[in-house]
């Protein structure tokens, strides 16, 4: 029996999220990176300590998504702004679970992992598709941002593993995070080439979410790169530069996404809806 759901949940919208296109990507890298600094500019720099700085921006980043969820399209502002939001609280989240909580990068990596699959499950089992060509209902788009919070922190947690734990340092991370985004990037384009890939799928959206959350971990390792002191193996920018050099960037696009709307997607698509 299929699950239902009262009316609110279930209305038609136009589609809630972007095109997937190189600004996409882009922007996406640069939110992460964002998250990532702008987290321990906030916790540490600013003096406001993980558990405050944990609850402040869990409350901001609830009340844009209110904003981004009653939305009855896309628009550039109200959505990547909650990316970026979101960035840095699963930054926070997993930074307080290790930093006050002292739980290794190897278990909550495991943990995210598991709760991650099972929000796809439950995605599934609803709504018979993964698709983001297809966030056109509330429900549907409740459980897309699911799905990105802990994408991004099973990505810091699997980012921070691999600079920290594993001491392949940030920049070496970075380049190993990158290597395995243009593979899946081949793999995507070779069963395209050969198969006439669709936006709906399996493979296709596999491809993307998978890609998806190997960017947070690439983000979070350039961040921290750039942030970093000498000392610790970075570039010694500084948490406030950094944020502030991507802040900008995103802003930037943003702008010229609402100005061209290139990257709105102008209906659904029906086989996944």
């Amino acid at each position: 029996m299929t699950p239902t759901a009262s009316p609110a949940f279930t209305r038609q919208l136009w589609n809630k999220v972007p095109e997937v296109t190189i600004f996409f990507w882009i922007i996406k890298v640069l939110a992460t990176t964002v998250g990532e600094t702008a987290g321990d500019l906030l916790s540490t720099r600013l003096g406001l300590g993980l558990t405050n700085t944990l609850i402040v921006m869990s409350v901001v980043t609830i009340a844009v998504l209110v904003w981004q969820v009653m939305t009855k399209r896309y628009a550039p502002a109200p959505y990547w702004l909650s990316v970026v939001l979101i960035s840095v609280v699963g930054t926070l989240i997993t930074d307080y679970l290790h930093d006050n909580l002292g739980i290794s990068f190897e278990v909550t990596t495991s943990v995210f992992t598991v709760i991650l699959a099972a929000v796809f499950a439950i995605w599934y089992a609803f709504e018979h598709t993964l698709s983001i060509h297809s966030i056109i209902t509330t429900r549907r788009e409740l459980f897309y941002w699911s799905a990105i919070l802990f994408t991004f922190a099973l990505g810091t947690s699997a980012g921070d593993q691999a600079a920290e734990s594993l001491n392949f340092g940030y920049g070496p991370s970075a380049i190993i995070f990158a290597q395995a985004i243009a593979a899946v990037t081949a793999v995507f384009y070779i069963l395209k080439s050969v198969s006439r890939l669709q936006p709906h799928s399996p493979a296709s959206i596999w491809c993307f979410w998978i890609a998806y959350i190997l960017t947070r971990p690439l983000g979070a390792s350039v961040g921290d790169y750039l942030a970093k002191p000498h000392i610790a193996g970075g570039w010694g920018l500084g948490t406030l530069y950094t944020s502030e050099l991507f802040l900008v960037l995103i802003s930037a696009l943003v702008v010229f996404l609402t100005a061209t709307r290139i990257d709105r997607q102008e209906a659904a698509d029906p086989q996944a809806a």
